[in-house]
């Protein structure tokens, strides 16, 4: 198996604004909250020993309410903010301890931000916004032009390229804001609450639109917000800050089912299982199934067994054919067939080891049969019962 590769790791990563900093640091104020640092030193923890990892083309979420220091966080790993202590490595290389010139071309060429407020120049059209970055590196005007041509069209803007700014909706110019940190191609994008400031529906077709340009990017992104919602929905990873700290990182299911504190739980306990919990957390293996290579009289004993009246046929090269039936089966031998190869079968309802509960629910309503789980090429990995679904739901965990 192929391991995965960090893009960035943040290495206790401290933040503390005010004079003299390292005080803060200092043993004697180790297990001290932010606020008693506060009032003894009059210094604010922005940041307290931060620790995490990204893997390469992963969406890492950092979550949490105003004041909890994922914003610092974020301006702190390309040192728009100065961190006091740490280590922030991306590809390798700790970008703390770059000059101020290999800090400049860090930023042009690997990095690109994404804010709340769009930054766009008003005086410029859609075209030359997005190709902003590109004119700052030097690319001469025809290529620029071409390259934010291109990244216009990814971010379903073609035929906006001659507007100004004014002339487009909220969502649009952050589509705008989109485009032009695509346009120079960057290893990584950071988003501090890119969408936050827009209505709930157009918030969901960007964060809609952001999924599905992942699929075909597949960028590291560093993604900020206080919605939940909008973490579960997007991230691969998340982390829960609380007053400078990450008090749980995990997948949007750990941080749902097991919550590290009370801070976490009352963050979660509104959320429905359904929509974070996936087929492979529920599925079961097929405790039978039958081959082609088999006989029909041999699927015929496994079924009576098994007090089975239909079960999941495996092909030659180990895919998932249907499920057979044992009406089927008996016409098979009535008709004198010695192999299941070539037999009719009925179509398998399938998902795949990644579906959310919420969208297995409806398939499940329209077929008898358990539900397949199957992987890319095909092969069956396990089943989901009617109960292991009504499981998920309630507690979030295997059937047993």
């Amino acid at each position: 198996m192929t391991q995965a590769v960090s893009q960035v790791d943040v290495r206790g990563l401290w933040k503390v604004f005010g004079d003299k900093p390292e005080r803060a640091l200092e043993p004697a104020y180790s297990a001290k909250s932010r606020t008693e640092i506060q009032d003894e030193l009059g210094l604010v923890v922005g940041l307290r020993d931060v620790s995490f990892c990204v893997q390469q083309g992963q969406i890492f979420v950092v979550m949490g309410l105003s004041g909890s220091g994922k914003s610092t966080l974020v301006r702190s790993l390309i040192r728009l903010i100065e961190p006091t202590r740490g280590s922030v490595f991306v590809d390798g290389e700790d970008v703390l301890s770059y000059s101020p010139s290999e800090l400049m071309q860090f930023r042009r060429q690997k990095i690109a931000m994404v804010f709340q407020s769009y930054g766009l120049l008003p005086h410029r059209s859609v075209l030359d916004n997005v190709a902003l970055g590109l004119e700052i590196r030097g690319i001469d005007k025809e290529t620029r032009y071409r390259m934010a041509s291109e990244s216009i069209e990814t971010v379903g803007l073609g035929g906006w390229e001659d507007y100004r700014p004014r002339e487009m909706s909220g969502g649009m110019q952050q589509r705008v804001g989109l485009a032009r940190a695509l346009a120079v191609n960057p290893d990584m994008l950071l988003m501090d609450e890119p969408f936050s400031g827009l209505d709930p529906l157009i918030r969901r077709e960007l964060q809609d639109e952001l999924m599905s340009l992942q699929t075909r990017v597949n960028k590291t992104i560093v993604f900020i917000t206080h919605d939940l919602n909008e973490a579960l929905k997007i991230g691969d990873r998340i982390a829960v800050m609380r007053d400078g700290e990450i008090i749980q990182e995990g997948s949007p299911e750990e941080i749902v089912t097991l919550p590290s504190d009370e801070y976490v739980t009352e963050f979660v306990q509104d959320v429905s299982r359904s929509k974070v919990i996936q087929a492979k957390a529920i599925m079961r293996e097929s405790d039978v199934v039958v081959y082609e290579r088999q006989g029909p009289r041999a699927a015929l004993h496994i079924m009576d067994s098994h007090g089975l009246e239909a079960v999941f046929l495996i092909g030659r090269d180990f895919t998932l054919r249907g499920v057979l039936t044992k009406d089927r089966v008996m016409a098979l031998i009535d008709e004198g067939r010695r192999a299941l190869e070539g037999a009719e079968v009925d179509p398998a309802t399938i998902t795949t080891p990644d579906a959310l509960i919420d969208d297995i629910i409806p398939i499940a309503a329209q077929t008898r049969h358990p539900i397949a789980v199957v992987g890319d090429t095909g092969a069956l990995l396990g089943e989901i019962r009617r109960g292991a679904l009504l499981a998920g739901m309630v507690e979030g965990k295997q059937e047993t």
